[in-house]
């Protein structure tokens, strides 16, 4: 049982944040022969869970005053023949192949 109250104090003072990898170095350090599987299942049958620290980074701005480009297909993607539907402007594409060619800058 002294491992199980190794276990707790290095619980608490990592303030829950220790999972089974970093609680089974500690309690090396502090001299106890123990492995990453015996400390998991200690944690495990009393309770003993890290909490997350990290928080969910927002990668998408849903309220943006941005354009919304026309919705021309109307979700109906299916053609009849070869070359009726086309998605996105080419312009550019076609400027940039015009002026590598070309050599204009």
């Amino acid at each position: 049982m002294a491992v199980l109250t190794h276990i707790r104090e290095q619980y608490h003072l990592s303030l829950g944040s220790y999972g089974r990898p970093r609680m089974t170095m500690e309690l090396k350090e502090a001299g106890l022969a123990v492995g990453e599987r015996r400390v998991g299942r200690l944690m495990r049958l009393n309770g003993i869970k890290p909490v997350r620290t990290r928080k969910h980074k927002v990668t998408t701005d849903s309220h943006h005053r941005l354009g919304v480009a026309a919705n021309w297909l109307d979700g109906d993607f299916v053609a009849a023949a070869p070359n009726q539907k086309w998605a996105g402007d080419i312009t550019y594409i076609w400027g940039t192949v015009r002026n590598f060619v070309c050599g204009e800058a």
